[in-house]
């Protein structure tokens, strides 16, 4: 495979036809969450590109009546319920388990008052279980309760049944809203088992992958992560005709086997989230795409280059520049930046206003 195929087969594959919200999220496996709002939220962006007619804080809404669950992975996010196996049990950060140990009244008084309620929200626990604020994981403060909440989470004692205005509200595990799989039935697959599923869990969502990506998505899920070889693990899956696996310009990348690569460019022009799967990994995309695209919303204003909240342009297959879309008195503003010079075709200029046109309408400007 050529860059430029592997470039149209990353694209092709991730922009899949347009499905509805529950199939969408199936078909990705995992969805990244992120609260920034600038002018949508990182789910919202990506979702956008794949469901049909999506409008923002759609998930949000419709949660409590899809198959899908949030909890983490790599980092947090979205899942089918399907892929609750795969990520329990598991053990808690060292940050986490030092909370929990140091707290075993409060864990039991939380535990109590989500067996007493179907639903709860943080604030009605803080209310009902004042226990003061501790140190959260940002470097702020939270409320003892909160954080124990979210620990819970962790744990897998404790599901999100759905936000209300953007606010986690949970049930205890298993929740009497999808997802309905309990512990006992993620305890089912063996170490061999989950990790395989992992490992195709993070293919299907990126690939094609660099297998030296892989691999170190593999060790940022901690404490889910069974003890297993998991370089032997992916050799074997090879081996055994699952994935193809192919040298470009020094990088091993793999894709699933069965997968038709030899794809037709997307000719449409796109804005991205800065956490869609098809620019998440910064190796890919500068290996891909021969620049640096860097999220800068943590990066001190005086050194950002691109943006706060800049968005990948994406036309033909080709990542062109950025954007930073913002929301003024109601109206879409967007400024554009090129690694290059700005395309003169009207097909070009013609994509932009039609991409304009659609972010407005999931905005509901």
């Amino acid at each position: 495979m050529t860059r430029d195929q592997l470039v149209n087969y990353a694209v092709a594959r991730s922009l899949f036809p347009a499905k509805t919200l529950n199939r969408a999220i199936d078909i990705l496996g995992y969805v990244q969450a992120d609260p920034i709002r600038a002018p949508a939220r990182a789910q919202d962006l990506i979702l956008r590109h794949r469901v049909a007619g999506y409008q923002c804080d759609e998930l949000e809404k419709k949660y409590s009546r899809l198959d899908t669950f949030e909890d983490m992975l790599h980092n947090y996010g979205f899942f089918p319920s399907r892929h609750l196996s795969l990520l329990y049990p598991r053990k808690l950060s060292p940050r986490w388990q030092t909370f929990m140990a140091e707290h075993p009244t409060l864990r039991r008084k939380v535990l109590r008052f989500l067996s007493e309620h179907e639903s709860v929200h943080p604030r009605e626990v803080e209310r009902a279980i004042s226990a003061g604020a501790r140190i959260n994981g940002w470097g702020g403060e939270s409320a003892a309760t909160t954080m124990m909440l979210e620990g819970l989470h962790r744990e897998g004692r404790a599901r999100v049944l759905r936000r209300d205005a953007g606010i986690r509200v949970y049930s205890l595990s298993p929740a009497p809203n999808p997802p309905s799989r309990s512990l006992n039935d993620a305890k089912s697959l063996t170490p061999l088992q989950r990790a395989d599923g992992l490992i195709r869990l993070f293919v299907n969502l990126y690939a094609p992958v660099p297998q030296r990506t892989l691999i170190q998505l593999i060790n940022m899920i901690g404490g889910m992560k069974p003890n297993v070889d998991y370089a032997k693990r992916i050799e074997l899956m090879v081996a055994r005709g699952e994935y193809a696996r192919s040298e470009i310009d020094g990088l091993n990348y793999i894709w699933p086997a069965d997968e038709q690569t030899d794809a037709t460019a997307d000719t449409r022009v796109r804005l991205l989230a800065p956490f869609d799967p098809i620019v998440w990994d910064r190796r890919r995309f500068e290996h891909l795409w021969g620049w640096s695209y860097r999220f800068e919303a943590y990066t001190p204003p005086t050194k950002r280059k691109l943006g706060y909240y800049a968005l990948p342009l994406l036309w033909q297959s080709q990542v062109i520049g950025w954007a930073n879309a913002k929301l003024d008195a109601g109206r879409l503003n967007i400024e554009l930046g090129f690694v290059g010079t700005k395309p003169k075709a009207r097909a070009f200029a013609a994509g932009l206003d039609e991409e304009v046109e659609r972010f407005r309408g999931f905005l509901q400007c």
